[in-house]
């Protein structure tokens, strides 16, 4: 049975986690008090979790971009004064507002105000192709888009009532979100009765983007992902990670409960991201995995020139780690590396720890406090350990249904993750692809997952990707597609790399070399369009 908070021991366990992360801490009657009132009256989303900020941190930094730094005071005066410009535009409560802007101030200051007149919130992928941009706001038809300028010529060719530039490379006169936020008051808002709901798109790595809505979120998630993750009050936290993502998102949340400085540059570049822990001295970085192989592919001697001496905990979501990569990141930047599986639908299912990733580098780790996780067949059979099932998860931030109808299948109140997989002796989840991507190769199931990973093992493969394809000798065989490093290597070698090390039957029929693999922003391999490849 899963637990919930109401148990009294979930409670023990919440106010634990909470008071080792120093969440929970002294602090003078009269500021809690406040602080309760706030939530009470604002909710635990954006507008309730940065305002009561404003009483326990007023002063502390609590965000630093490109254009410096803002207190937790100043966050708050800035997004009342946007909420007030805003609602003077017509934007009122249960409306929704879609916002299209990179990693700055402008995303979070944008999202609190909005929060903070009771709007919805809809969140653009920046990576966008112009037609996927105009289907998804014909669908979800938000009132008013704030977005960066580059973003402008996109937006025009779509229907939208409204427009606000949060961000321009070449400040000009016009309504921008600094020119709202100077020309109205930064007095308080009263709450309003409906709480903002969020809105993550889902990644469209296989069609249209869906709308995947959530109420806000409770204490119980940030304690659920804390029970495996040990973030501490008060951190520097860098988010390269985009915002728009559910990864990155949910560390501006979990920022925002802690108390965290959040740390943002607008586009991820490897050396930059190096050289912002460094110099920022954060505790904390926030990536998808492809962030961490561009960083290892930098030279020996650019790496060397930055000492990560005060990272903590380096945090990767999105997708799935390939090869030794993990044992590669923590050999020269120390046993920080946690590994988080979820998807935008359900959010979080389980976290590898070091020690896991250690000992099982490839592995999704073990579900965190008041989660379950569970494997089926295809006909809704829960597996017997050891073998390979449907994964099902069930946590408090499990989405609502797709804004454009359509759900999630559900087994015994857990929800699909559209991913197969097994538990190993150790209780730890191996991830083994996507359902749909499984093959029948001479009557044996393969799956692309451990044809990439053993690939990417060859010293000379960078990146590796496998879709199935037709074979009259196996019924199914893969086609691999490549990224190497030394052009001296060749499909006959890589293919004998693969036979040495698995199965016949899942040596790929073609291997492909390209200069790089299709992704999308948030890192993941675009494999609709290698399956076009002829």
């Amino acid at each position: 049975m899963r637990r919930t908070l109401e148990e009294p021991m979930s409670l023990a366990k919440s106010l634990s986690v909470l008071k080792s992360a120093g969440v929970i801490h002294p602090m003078s009657p009269f500021v809690l008090a406040k602080i309760v009132r706030t939530v009470k009256a604002w909710g635990t989303g954006p507008a309730g979790g940065f305002t009561q900020l404003t009483y326990s941190r007023p002063n502390d930094v609590g965000l630093i971009d490109e254009l410096g730094s803002l207190t937790f005071l100043e966050m708050h005066q800035r997004s009342n004064a946007l909420a007030h410009a805003l609602a003077a535009k017509g934007v009122k409560e249960g409306d929704q507002v879609a916002i299209m802007c990179r990693n700055h101030r402008g995303f979070v200051e944008a999202t609190i105000g909005a929060a903070k007149l009771g709007a919805d919130l809809l969140y653009l992928n920046t990576a966008f192709a112009g037609p996927q941009l105009v289907d998804v706001l014909a669908r979800e038809k938000p009132v008013l888009v704030i977005h960066d300028e580059e973003f402008t010529d996109m937006l025009a060719k779509a229907s939208v009532p409204m427009t606000v530039i949060a961000w321009q490379d070449v400040p000009t006169p016009g309504d921008t979100m600094e020119a709202l936020i100077a020309s109205h008051p930064v007095t308080d808002l009263d709450p309003p009765e409906h709480h903002a709901k969020i809105i993550i798109l889902t990644s469209g790595t296989t069609g249209t983007p869906k709308g995947a809505p959530r109420k806000e979120a409770g204490i119980s998630n940030a304690v659920a992902l804390m029970s495996r993750l040990p973030l501490k009050s008060g951190w520097r936290t860098h988010i390269a990670a985009p915002l728009f993502h559910t990864w990155g998102f949910a560390h501006l949340f979990l920022g925002m409960l802690l108390g965290s400085t959040i740390v943002l540059r607008r586009r991820f570049d490897p050396e930059e991201t190096l050289r912002v822990v460094a110099e920022e001295q954060c505790d904390s970085l926030i990536v998808i995995p492809v962030m961490l192989q561009r960083i290892l592919q930098l030279p020996d001697d650019v790496r060397a020139k930055y000492t990560l001496s005060s990272l903590k905990l380096t945090a990767a979501s999105g997708s799935a780690l390939p090869g030794d990569m993990a044992l590669q990141w923590m050999d020269e930047f120390g046993d920080n590396l946690y590994n988080i599986y979820g998807s935008t639908e359900v959010a979080y299912a389980s976290i590898a720890t070091p020690e896991d990733l250690r000992e099982s580098p490839e592995s999704a780790g073990k579900p965190p406090y008041a989660t379950e996780v569970k494997l089926y067949d295809a006909a809704g059979v829960e597996v017997a350990p050891g073998e390979t099932g449907r994964i099902f998860v069930g946590n408090a931030m499990l989405f609502e249904g797709y804004t454009g109808g359509g759900n999630k299948e559900m087994i015994d109140g857990l929800m699909s993750t559209g991913d197969v997989g097994r538990f190993d002796a150790q209780g730890r989840l191996h991830v083994e692809g996507r359902d749909d991507e499984m093959i029948v190769s001479g009557g044996e199931n393969v799956f692309p997952r451990e044809v990439e990973d053993c690939l990417v093992r060859h010293d000379s493969v960078v990146e590796a990707a496998a879709v199935g394809i037709e074979d009259p000798e196996y019924g199914k065989r893969l086609r691999a597609f490549v990224v190497v490093s030394d052009r001296t290597v060749d499909e006959a070698a890589l293919k004998d790399w693969v036979r040495t090390n698995l199965a016949r039957y899942k040596v790929p029929k073609e291997i492909h070399f390209l200069d790089e693999l299709p992704r999308n922003a948030t890192g993941k391999i675009l494999k609709r369009v290698l399956a076009q490849t002829p």
